[in-house]
């Protein structure tokens, strides 16, 4: 088992409550986010550690795993060059994917930023990071579709575990409601997460869609070759 698991997707595609549920396994460090904090803040706390650039969270993270396992969960609202740049990064890191259908996702996305670019969708720049971790290990990495994980959670995550190399823990699969103090400087994007209790579907309305609002629409069509190419990977789960 290598010692840092990463999970990236984009925005609004259920990774916080994916966060939740490993927060509950009491095997490894979790860190929300830490390198969009960098990109958003301008800095980030790994331990006891400020960091402020994409390089010093990546040693950061390096000197944490040396003393415990460490999972952090991104979103790629953001390009992270230094992610990409770094070979061994890439390599020594188990870099896995979580997507959505980008049509709720922008939805979901815009009803919180009604100021949202293309670009900060961010399926084509997760696209760019399983690109790079694929050519990098020679190797498919992991990805969840969160449609799966909501209709099947047990198999889901079973056989996520299995593909990392990590015990399968069913009860990580209940947790507290509760914000999580790491999410305060979001805390807008997380309210709906900090409700929940497992994995469960929720049927929201919102006033844009890419089915009435045509710049979202071009939005979609945009990304919507990007998350086809994600999901053409996508793990085989047991009655999806």
């Amino acid at each position: 088992m290598k010692r840092i698991l990463a999970l990236w997707s984009a925005p609004r595609s259920r990774s916080t409550a994916f966060l939740k549920m490993m927060a509950q396994r009491d095997d490894y460090f979790v860190l929300h986010e830490p390198f969009s904090h960098v990109a958003d803040f301008g800095s980030t706390t790994v331990g006891d550690r400020a960091v402020r650039s994409e390089a010093e969270l990546i040693a950061a993270l390096r000197e944490l795993a040396g003393t415990t396992p460490v999972f952090f969960k991104d979103t790629t609202d953001f390009r992270y060059p230094g992610v990409l740049a770094d070979k061994a990064f890439l390599a020594e890191v188990t870099h896995t994917f979580l997507i959505r259908h980008p049509a709720a996702a922008i939805a979901s996305h815009f009803a919180l930023n009604r100021s949202l670019g293309r670009d900060e969708i961010g399926f084509a720049w997760l696209a760019d990071i399983y690109d790079a971790v694929a050519q990098r290990t020679g190797t498919a990495p992991a990805v969840v579709d969160s449609d799966d994980l909501i209709a099947h959670p047990e198999a889901t995550v079973e056989e996520y575990c299995r593909q990392v190399g990590i015990p399968f823990l069913p009860e990580a699969l209940q947790w507290q409601p509760g914000m999580r103090e790491d999410w305060r400087k979001t805390r807008d994007w997380h309210e709906a997460t900090s409700q929940t209790s497992r994995f469960a579907a929720t049927r929201p309305t919102y006033q844009d869609t890419v089915g009435n609002n045509p710049v979202l629409a071009g939005y979609l069509d945009y990304h919507l070759p990007y998350y086809r190419k994600l999901r053409a990977h996508r793990m085989v789960v047991n009655g999806a």
